[in-house]
């Protein structure tokens, strides 16, 4: 165990969250990648539409989507996750999060969610279970779903594609060390939310999710990781990280120091203090 870690209720990992996934889902969705279009059932002679995943979606979000998409009541694509046949991993207990794979993907006339959420995990699984990742899950002594769940956490808390390595090299290190990963988007999913504001209290909820009072992993990935998240997640960044906080857009200060990480946080909270003023 880490026995230098100053308490729990005092570290402040992170300050990033579902909410800049959200800011940036104009540019995420750009570039989701493109999947060869498949047939899904229809005649042929309709031309698809499309359906956009942006990288980052909750499973819900899909499902959502997906309802809205093919003009479907509200709960309709959830409800036929129970006769879709998803080809998930044991591990997964017929949850598809971190499986929906984030992507532009055609919508045929007859297509139905069963068939477009089965279109979905089959794309992540060509992703994730050939050579490069799963290769990549079992060189650093892990399963490929493990590695689904730390990209997972990797695209919700990076800023930038240039900062995937390093957060996930924070998350080994933590894991390594016996330390909670004590990260906020762990929390915004059990809580439902995306918000870069946690309170104490957020952080004492009673969840399998609350990586602040858990150690570990959480139970399943806690969205759709895209193809760079997976490779930081195979091949984190070398480095001695344990904390980190994103100041300012751009600048997101990684650290093994924790009194260096207090100054960055408070940092961060005077800009946050002077941008709330600025715009009373």
């Amino acid at each position: 165990m880490h026995t230098n870690t100053p308490p729990r209720s005092t570290i402040r990992l992170t300050r990033r969250g579902r909410v800049a996934l959200i800011a940036t889902g104009a540019v995420v969705a750009g570039t989701a990648v493109a999947v060869p279009l498949l047939s899904l059932g229809g005649d042929g002679e309709t031309k698809p539409k499309t359906l956009v995943i942006p990288e980052g979606w909750r499973a819900g979000q899909v499902y959502e989507a997906l309802d809205k998409a093919l003009s479907l009541p509200a709960g309709s694509a959830k409800k036929s996750l129970a006769k879709a046949n998803l080809k998930l991993p044991n591990d997964a207990e017929g949850n598809p999060e971190g499986y929906l794979f984030p992507a532009t993907y055609p919508l045929q006339e007859k297509a139905t969610a069963e068939r477009m959420l089965s279109f979905m995990v089959d794309t992540a699984n060509k992703k994730f279970n050939g050579a490069p990742i799963a290769a990549g899950a079992q060189r650093n002594a892990m399963n490929v779903y493990q590695a689904v769940t730390i990209a997972s956490i990797v695209q919700a808390e990076a800023a930038t594609k240039a900062d995937m390595g390093k957060v996930a090299r924070v998350v080994f290190n933590r894991l390594e060390r016996g330390m909670p990963l004590q990260m906020d988007s762990t929390l915004n999913y059990a809580l439902n939310r995306s918000t870069l504001k946690t309170s104490a209290a957020d952080t004492r909820i009673e969840s399998p999710y609350n990586s602040y009072q858990r150690m570990g992993l959480p139970p399943t990935p806690i969205g759709n990781p895209g193809e760079d998240a997976m490779r930081a997640a195979i091949s984190p960044t070398p480095g001695d990280w344990l904390y980190f906080v994103t100041v300012k857009p751009g600048d997101t200060r990684f650290t093994a120091d924790y009194a260096q990480h207090q100054r960055n946080v408070a940092e961060f909270n005077a800009r946050q203090k002077a941008s709330l003023k600025a715009t009373r």
